[in-house]
């Protein structure tokens, strides 16, 4: 699938419970550790995978990987969810900013959540710390990473917004958003029938379901 403007606009409206419904090729659903939240509930981020793998309080790659990316796409970065560092902060936020890079997820702790909520850039982070890091390792980048418990390998597409985050591997893609998109559709006709008077009990045939239920 190429992720045109065009294609990224009608993905985007998607809400990651949609997309994590009919993700069934991925265990867990794709979903990321509940922990993994934006810094502004109204972030939202969609792209392909850029990886990254850091060692604990060490941010050198991080540099570097936030130069391996292309416009449009998402940093994945695993620093092995240490949260007593701050591994990313305004100044690599704002980079990434100029860069066109669409956002950052980090397993791991940020510094800097303000101003980065400020800038208007998404970022998802497992917590915040204000310690600072080294620069003394070497990591990897662009490899398969575990991040908030879930393997997101390069090129993957990652999508997030205020409930968390979903890992779609890229071989199903084309499946699990088309699933997505007749999803969304039918839950707007829904909203429709919740509007002229119907019940979710109705909608849904729970009535049945409760009527089945009470007689096992």
């Amino acid at each position: 699938m190429e992720l045109t403007a065009e294609k990224l606009a009608q993905l985007s409206q998607l809400p990651t419970g949609n997309i994590a419904d009919n993700n069934n090729h991925s265990p867990r659903q794709g979903v990321m550790h509940s922990s993994i939240k934006p810094i502004d509930p109204a972030s939202h981020v969609l792209g392909r995978a850029v990886t990254a793998r850091c060692y604990p309080g060490d941010n050198l790659v991080l540099h570097q990987a936030m130069y391996a990316a292309k416009p449009g796409d998402v940093l994945v970065l695993d620093c092995h969810g240490y949260t007593e560092a701050g591994h990313f902060g305004d100044i690599m936020a704002l980079a990434c900013k100029i860069r066109g890079i669409a956002g950052v997820i980090l397993d791991g702790s940020c510094r800097d959540s303000q101003d980065i909520k400020a800038m208007g850039f998404p970022m998802f982070v497992k917590a915040f710390n204000p310690s600072g890091t080294v620069k003394k390792s070497l990591g990897e980048i662009n490899v398969p990473v575990i991040c908030g418990g879930v393997e997101v390998r390069p090129g993957d597409i990652v999508a997030g917004d205020c409930d968390g985050v979903v890992v779609v591997p890229r071989e199903f893609e084309d499946e699990v958003f088309a699933a997505a998109l007749a999803k969304f559709e039918k839950e707007a006709h829904i909203v429709e029938q919740l509007k002229a008077g119907m019940t979710t009990l109705e909608i849904y045939g729970f009535n049945e379901l409760i009527g089945r239920l009470k007689n096992i």
